[in-house]
């Protein structure tokens, strides 16, 4: 007798499902089936994401200081309620207006080798505190009396951010520029002294007579260079295997050299001047005492550490500025030149008002087909745009006042660069003559930049005219940068590469507007550079404090790497639980499969075989 042997139950592979929906909108919830690969191979893959999450953390520890911090600064609103915190004020006293900024920064992190961790407060809304004011502080040279008044929304601005019990011990700087330096001596003197003698009746800052001041261009340039390296991080420790390095040779006798990270250069160049700073790391050999000597003057030597014994960060900067060599006061330079050569040409003197040339001037600068006019003295000079950007090359070289190949612009001393180890950063007219009409901001080439300008100068003008409408420069980009494109170009490029000597295939130089998104500023230098020795002060502190209990947990509360070792913890025990829960998940599904076969066999010993017509 014969029985049909009913199919044992398929028994389905146990199927593991990734769930995520911690903390998250129920439109993130999602899970991952990898029933089809198999329970080994599932855990597996589970060892090799935690794996992989443990290299990513490890890569993050290891370049934290190289681009983790300079680029994610925290951009939330600044922790007033912080007792630890620290604050300072810089009021920027320009030429058209005045504006102050206020930085904040945690205690030192106890390595006489570090600078402080100098950040620009945010408020509530997450904005940067700053408020603008105009006109210029210099326009009260007459009335110097009114300086403290004129300051006074900037100074509550700053003090309504700052808490009230941090006010005694924040530092203010006012530091005034270029338009204060076109002052004579006896109206500055006035207008600070105004300022020391009022502002402390108002606010309870940290304020005396040095903090105000008018700093130079140098100064400025200094500054300027601080801070953009500061947010670059260039001023932490190198590594071991880094490649951008250099050697650095102090003043200091018997010091040997530094081998530390490689700083950057910048060239600024706005509408009336033009400035450069970059770092000389080694001894400048001299051919001759005046040489010697005009470059003292463009040489500053400071210490940015916090121990002037220790010469790890001493900077040796060349910084020079400029004046009438910025983009506008260049082509103003350059219609003067074409007026007094236009109208001697034609036989009319500088005493005949009033009298113009019939031809038009053909000026190579200009993008073809443009007409224009140049006003000087109620004398008029017609000008034919002919788009020749390699004419307009030649005819803007004379401007530059380079008599020899040893010289920079005007005949000044510039110190040695060497552009197989060096980084430019290039701002203002560098980026817009790359970004507003050509659109390749970034990454320079001499190459690229060349041809672009080339193929714009000879675009027929009603053309360009078309492109503006139709919106295909950039938001920046009007009818003036159209105009001037050309012009600007070609002096840009002058100067870079017959004024500074820079090598046609240079490729160091990157044009921006922003660094990480934000615009870099001279004060965030002046204030890193005014606080230098603060964490002196500091270290003393803790090396006369007694050891206490409670110095483990503040050097955790400052440690990111042990942060970060935390969060690895945190990670494994997920990844633990994750996989216990995998193992009780099968087990129970195997003690399922165990008890429905059970109860197959059973129900076949209850119920009798099929009749055997139904078999048959």
């Amino acid at each position: 007798m014969f029985r049909r042997l009913r199919d044992p139950p398929a028994v389905s592979p146990p199927i593991c499902r990734i769930s995520f929906s911690c903390l998250l909108p129920a439109s993130w919830h999602f899970s991952v089936p990898l029933g089809s690969l198999g329970c080994v191979p599932r855990q597996r893959i589970f060892y090799l994401l935690f794996i992989a999450c443990c290299m990513l953390l490890l890569l993050a520890l290891y370049q934290t200081d190289r681009w983790y911090l300079p680029m994610m600064e925290n951009m939330e609103a600044t922790d007033v309620k912080n007792p630890e915190l620290n604050y300072g004020i810089v009021v920027d006293c320009g030429s058209s207006g005045s504006r102050v900024f206020v930085y904040y920064w945690p205690p030192h992190n106890g390595n006489p080798h570090s600078l402080l961790d100098i950040r620009q407060m945010r408020d509530h809304d997450r904005a940067p505190v700053v408020k603008k004011i105009k006109p210029g502080i210099s326009t009260l040279a007459l009335t110097p009396e009114k300086a403290s008044e004129y300051l006074q929304p900037l100074l509550s601005h700053a003090a309504a951010h700052i808490p009230r019990e941090k006010h005694k011990e924040t530092p203010l700087y006012i530091l005034c520029t270029a338009g204060m330096r076109l002052l004579p001596e006896s109206q500055q003197t006035a207008i600070l002294e105004d300022l020391t003698r009022d502002v402390p009746l108002e606010f309870d800052f940290l304020f005396s007579s040095s903090q105000a001041e008018v700093i130079s261009g140098k100064q400025e340039g200094v500054y300027a260079w601080i801070g953009i390296n500061f947010v670059l991080g260039r001023f932490d420790h190198a590594d071991e295997d880094e490649d951008a390095v250099v050697e650095v040779t102090t003043g200091v006798q018997n010091q040997e050299s530094i081998s530390r990270r490689r700083t950057v250069g910048i060239i600024d160049m706005g509408g009336a001047s033009l400035q450069i700073a970059y770092e000389v790391p080694s001894a400048i050999a001299f051919s001759s005492p005046e040489q010697e000597e005009a470059a003292k003057s463009l040489l500053a030597e400071f210490n940015l550490g916090c121990d002037r014994d220790h010469t790890q960060h001493v900077y040796r900067v060349y910084v020079t500025t400029f004046l009438g060599f910025g983009g506008n006061m260049a082509r103003q330079r350059y219609e003067d030149d074409v007026v007094n050569s236009t109208l001697a040409r034609n036989g009319v003197m500088g005493d005949q008002t009033g009298m113009t040339p019939s031809a038009p001037y053909l000026d190579a600068c200009l993008p073809a087909g443009l007409s224009d006019t140049i006003k000087r003295n109620r004398q008029e000079v017609f000008l034919r745009g002919q788009g020749d950007w390699h004419r307009c090359q030649e005819a803007v070289k004379p401007l530059l006042g380079t008599p020899n190949n040893t010289t920079s612009l005007k005949g000044a001393y510039q110190a040695p660069i060497d552009y197989h180890n060096s980084e430019f950063y290039g701002f203002s007219e560098f980026y817009y003559c790359t970004e507003d009409v050509l659109r390749i901001s970034g990454q320079y080439s001499s190459t690229h930049f060349a041809k672009a300008a080339t193929d714009y100068c000879a675009t027929k003008w009603s053309t360009l005219k078309q492109r503006l409408d139709s919106k295909l420069f950039s938001m920046q980009a009007d009818i003036s940068r159209l105009k001037y494109q050309c012009f600007k170009s070609a002096w840009m490029y002058e100067v870079l590469h017959s004024g500074f000597r820079f090598p046609e295939d240079y490729g160091s130089l990157k044009t921006a507007q922003l660094v990480y998104d934000k615009e870099v500023q001279w004060t965030l230098g002046a204030m890193l550079f005014k606080t230098r020795f603060l964490p002196l002060r500091d270290l003393q502190q803790e090396a006369l404090r007694p050891a206490h209990p409670s110095w483990p947990r503040i050097a955790f509360v400052y440690n990111h790497y042990l942060f970060f070792a935390c969060i690895l913890v945190v990670l494994l025990a997920i990844l633990l639980y994750i996989l216990r829960l995998q193992r009780i998940h099968q087990r129970e599904q195997r003690q399922a499969e165990a008890l429905d076969l059970l109860w197959a066999e059973e129900g076949e010993a209850h119920y009798p075989p099929p009749p055997q017509e139904l078999l048959s």
